[in-house]
């Protein structure tokens, strides 16, 4: 693992985002990595996973300057998805209890792998924006289990019209436990990690389990979704041209919204 660095010691496995030049952007490789790391994690037996990143920011997203450039956009974004599906399952599914910790802005497929966590903690200026759609993308990273945390018609509204939510806002919608002062994050998260592996671990996994269970539908199901529409949105003209527009920094005009023939 060269993206993402993983350490393991009593019963705390850390895993961390190691690609700040980029935002932590999700790549290929770093999808890779972190699916590597959650396994190693679950080998370990982990009793708690700390997921954070380094850098400003937690993760910017898809590497779209990648994306623009692939020959083969479709296959590309859904084997990211796959690799990230299968990383976002292990944590939802493992015993261990999950922490995450973002500083800076969650992005893209970084807001679905922040709220994989159990308990996602933020600093105070932590902002959170899906932005699928601003590029011709349909959501993916497990983007569509998020009514489950902050409502239906919230969940709609951060796919649909792309708002920036405060690390307050989060707080207030559901999906951040506890906000810290930004130079409290790191310890403010430690202290929660003490917490939990003082805690009786058999009780700790057994209530995780118990509300992820009660929550309706298969979230393989629904992330299976995802990577199927993310690769057919991923060849078609809207996404070429929001890809087009995001790294030219221009707005966007979508082929879809232009009249037949112009």
């Amino acid at each position: 693992m060269t993206l993402v660095d993983y350490a393991f010691a009593d019963g705390l496995a850390r895993i961390t985002l190691a690609d700040p030049e980029r935002g932590n952007a999700l790549s290929a490789e770093l999808g890779a990595d972190l699916l590597a790391a959650v396994r190693r994690a679950r080998q370990d037996g982990a009793r708690v996973v700390l997921l954070a990143a380094r850098g400003t920011a937690f993760s910017v997203g898809g590497d779209v300057k990648a994306f623009a450039a692939a020959a083969e956009l479709p296959s590309l974004v859904e084997d990211l998805a796959e690799d990230l599906h299968r990383a976002v399952t292990d944590l939802q599914r493992s015993d261990a209890i999950v922490v995450s910790v973002v500083q800076g802005v969650a992005a893209g497929a970084g807001v679905p792998l922040a709220a994989a966590a159990d308990l996602v903690l933020a600093g105070e200026s932590a902002a959170f924006t899906l932005a699928y759609t601003r590029i011709g993308f349909s959501p993916d990273g497990g983007s569509t289990l998020l009514p489950a945390t902050v409502g239906l018609h919230r969940a709609l509204h951060l796919a649909l019209l792309n708002p920036r939510w405060s690390a307050a806002e989060a707080h207030a919608a559901g999906l951040v436990a506890k906000v810290f002062p930004d130079d409290e994050l790191a310890a403010g998260a430690e202290a929660v990690v003490a917490q939990l592996l003082a805690g009786p671990a058999a009780a700790q996994a057994a209530a995780k389990r118990l509300i992820r269970d009660a929550v309706p539908g298969s979230p393989e199901t629904a992330m299976r979704r995802e990577s199927l529409s993310i690769a057919a949105r991923a060849g078609e003209p809207d996404a070429a041209e929001g890809l087009a527009a995001f790294v030219g920094k221009r707005r966007p005009v979508f082929p879809s919204t232009l009249p037949d023939g112009a």
